[in-house]
């Protein structure tokens, strides 16, 4: 996606479907799809900075693109309320809170939360980008049930039984 675009393209008004990147394939079709060599995918060129200041390049490929190099592949739609994807610490203090349950095997937000919208979460990213460090924040995982936006930066760290 062009830069200019990124933010048209990540709009869920104006795209209806959204990529989960969850993939599901026969290994059959894929050891097929290897042994005729026609798994031709694009390399992406990710310029990344690692914390100790090193630059490097990541190379990566965007395994949705390969759907188009097997026969019959199908895109299924998955509704948003089942795609709750963990990339970051404020991620997973979402799930781990009291913002969802476990219904027959999948998070459903908690119906005492009286906006079905997520709480936008920032944790910064000195004292809290790794799990361990996040844990080590947390005596026990806040309620979040009323939280709207929660930003955290610095050397901050959350007592028992507190509601946010």
């Amino acid at each position: 996606v062009p830069k200019e675009h990124v933010d048209d393209f990540k709009s869920v008004s104006q795209f209806k479907f959204f990529n989960t990147n969850n993939l599901w394939a026969k290994l059959d079709a894929i050891q097929r799809v290897v042994d005729q060599g026609s798994l031709n995918m694009e390399i992406i060129v990710n310029n990344k900075h690692l914390g100790d200041g090193l630059n490097v390049i990541q190379l990566e490929t965007a395994v949705g693109a390969a759907m188009k190099c097997f026969e019959g592949g199908i895109g299924v739609s998955v509704p948003r309320s089942r795609f709750l994807p963990v990339k970051k610490t404020s991620d997973l203090l979402l799930v781990m809170s009291n913002l969802y349950s476990l219904s027959n095997g999948s998070l459903v937000m908690s119906p005492q939360r009286m906006f079905p919208s997520t709480p936008l979460v920032k944790l910064g990213d000195n004292h809290f980008a790794k799990v361990k460090e996040f844990l080590n924040r947390f005596a026990t995982i806040p309620d979040l049930i009323e939280l709207d936006h929660l930003t955290v930066s610095g050397d901050v760290t959350f007592g028992r039984g507190v509601s946010l």
